[in-house]
């Protein structure tokens, strides 16, 4: 029988989410809406197989047909990012990071990563996080100037510390990175180098970002965010480190691995090998330019001035409204973003001074420069309006307007 009959108050809170999905503005640079066929294998029998190993070399019977799923999405990973091997079965970024750590290091060796407040994950080293508890972490950020990796600095950091592995990466740094740099600190002071790349996998795979995998040993990613696929990890490797890295997924963090996912990735990787998905990254980053370029031209501040990629974040100290206000406002607007520390940051990561803005979402959704334009004076008039009631209701208004000309990918689905 149907979700509706058999559970309908969990079918009223995923179609009360699908509304939400419909009506609002997505600007939260970490997400993105998965096509019907992602969502269809993800939604698949798959999920029902236990598939604890690897292809050929599972612990349940069975196993024919999911080892089938496996390989194909082993096979066009290789074929997008042109690395030596692929381990597709972490459930998430940090799984895929920690696997990695553990493979690699010993509790208490050096990691040399981005302060989380200058743009860095919690993965990364953050003190609240696995990887902050069981490693040294020495941090690098940006500089005061001009809120850019100085890699001068850097170097000296690495100098320094002889970290063990440095991690390049980040989840709220608006500029590209310079992997090719990184990898000659790291050869220079005897450490590993581990690429980040869960925000912009897609940016690379569409050659707009430069690429990690000929200068780092180890490159993790999710397999959502810019990529547009399912909610997962996966790490790419030299070929020396396979069995390592391998053995440190399953079994040392994880059991079954989650077989519909794994086939859900298989397929966003397929349609991430199409020409239109490298058209649809070039439009992220002509939009994220955009928008920009238009609050830059209204006044406001962005951490290093502009960005390259599918993100911006916005200082708004000198409007002296703090991040978790303007994220609360800008929702009762219809545009969904996050609070987000700035470097240098004074508040608390609960309160934050700045706003993160991505996008990645509304460029699934068809908008282009035109629609940026428009998005970026609906935030400019709520962030100058936060105690007009009616502006936000006009603004509101405009935004639910937009929305129903650009549909998310799967309107009909509930």
């Amino acid at each position: 029988m149907p979700l509706k009959t058999i559970d309908p108050e969990i079918y009223e809170v995923m179609r009360h989410e699908t509304e939400r999905q419909r009506t609002k503005l997505n600007l939260i640079a970490s997400e993105n809406y998965a096509s019907r066929a992602v969502l269809a294998a993800q939604g698949s029998v798959m999920t029902n197989k236990y598939a604890e190993g690897y292809p050929g070399k599972r612990y349940y019977g069975g196993c024919e047909f999911v080892d089938m799923a496996e390989n194909l999405a082993i096979e066009r990973a290789k074929k997008l990012f042109k690395a030596e091997h692929i381990n597709v079965q972490p459930h998430s970024g940090s799984q895929a990071n920690m696997a990695v750590y553990f493979a690699m290091l010993k509790y208490g060796d050096t990691i040399m990563s981005m302060d989380l407040s200058h743009g860095g994950h919690l993965s990364h080293g953050s003190h609240v996080n696995f990887s902050g508890k069981l490693f040294n972490i020495v941090p690098y950020g940006v500089s005061r100037e001009t809120k850019t990796i100085d890699y001068d600095e850097l170097s000296e950091i690495a100098r320094k510390n002889k970290p063990k592995l440095i991690v390049s990466g980040a989840s709220a740094y608006p500029r590209e990175l310079d992997f090719k740099r990184f990898g000659e600190i790291a050869d220079e002071v005897g450490a590993l180098l581990l690429a980040d790349i869960a925000h912009i996998a897609g940016l690379v795979v569409a050659g707009i970002h430069s690429d990690p995998v000929p200068y780092a040993d180890f490159v993790t990613t999710t397999t959502h965010k810019t990529l547009r696929g399912p909610r997962g990890g996966m790490i790419m490797c030299r070929s020396e480190y396979a069995k390592e890295i391998d053995k440190n997924v399953f079994p040392g963090i994880q059991g079954g691995p989650l077989m519909h996912v794994i086939a859900a990735k298989a397929v966003a990787f397929k349609e991430a090998m199409n020409k239109d998905f490298n058209d649809y990254q070039k439009q992220i980053v002509k939009n994220a330019k955009k928008i920009a370029s238009e609050l830059l031209s209204r006044g406001y501040e962005l951490v290093s001035g502009g960005t390259d990629n599918h993100l911006m974040l916005v200082d708004l100290m000198p409007l002296d409204i703090t991040g978790k206000d303007a994220e609360a406002k800008l929702g009762e607007a219809g545009i969904i973003l996050n609070k987000n520390t700035i470097p240098f940051e004074t508040r608390s990561p609960f309160i934050t001074s700045g706003i993160r803005i991505g996008t990645p979402a509304v460029t699934t959704r068809g908008m282009k420069e035109k629609e940026m334009a428009i998005i970026a004076q609906a935030i400019d008039e709520t962030l100058r309006n936060m105690n007009d009631a009616e502006k936000l209701k006009d603004v509101k208004k405009n935004i639910l307007e937009l929305c129903r000309q650009f549909p998310i990918p799967y309107d009909e689905a509930y």
